[in-house]
């Protein structure tokens, strides 16, 4: 009885309140992931070489650096050059560039398996290179790329988790500031732990949904 009152008045109200800002953090930090993702990638294979070795750099730099030291920079660094950003806002700009890294490599091996006949039969036709990549090559590449896209998605809404070391209260801040204040560490974070499981198990399948949507029938998967 006690343990459902618990749950009923402290880490329900709480939890639902945390919730609430780690999907705000997720979602638009997922969709501008995946736009620098697109855009890096499609530079590091048709970019010419300053292009493309300025996008090397990049991905270099935000999978080299750990996030959280990431998020510290832009919240904690940043201010030493007299820029200033909110803790909500320091988390989406790092998870989405951190992001934006990852989601360029799956983009960067699907533009590369896209058959070299295609780019040749599209230059006959008189496409330029802009065109080409954009109406013939992107979009079969985007198809085979949803598969390692939706894994950083589901990375992104575990380490979402680290928006609080700036001072950006999601779930699992909630869950520390409660755990903190009636040191029931167990039950609060067991909950907060199905708390992610349920986002995990609802985001896979909204990208498997999503992937089957995509895809060829016949071309592109194969069921057993």
């Amino acid at each position: 009885m006690e343990q459902m009152l618990f749950f009923q008045h402290e880490i329900l109200p709480a939890f639902l309140k945390g919730l609430k800002v780690s999907i705000l953090l997720i979602v638009p930090s997922a969709v501008c992931g995946l736009g620098i993702g697109i855009l890096v990638g499609a530079l590091r294979v048709y970019g010419n070489r300053l292009c493309a070795g300025l996008a090397e750099a990049y991905v270099i730099l935000f999978r080299g650096i750990p996030l959280v030291v990431q998020l510290f920079i832009w919240y904690f660094g940043l201010p030493y050059f007299g820029i200033y950003f909110t803790p909500f806002a320091a988390s989406i700009i790092g998870f989405s560039l951190c992001s934006g890294a990852y989601h360029s490599e799956y983009i960067r091996g699907a533009l590369l398996s896209i058959k070299r006949g295609q780019m040749l039969a599209a230059q006959a036709l008189g496409f330029s290179r802009f065109q080409m990549v954009i109406s013939v090559i992107l979009p079969q590449a985007l198809r085979r790329a949803v598969p390692g896209c939706g894994n950083e998605v589901i990375y992104l809404i575990k380490y979402s988790s680290l928006a609080y070391m700036i001072t950006c209260i999601e779930l699992t801040g909630e869950a520390k500031i409660l755990a903190s204040h009636t040191f029931r560490y167990m039950e609060v974070f067991l909950v907060v732990g199905v708390f992610y499981l349920v986002l995990v198990s609802i985001a896979s399948r909204l990208l498997r949904l999503a992937e089957d949507r995509l895809s060829i029938p016949g071309f592109e998967r194969q069921r057993m």
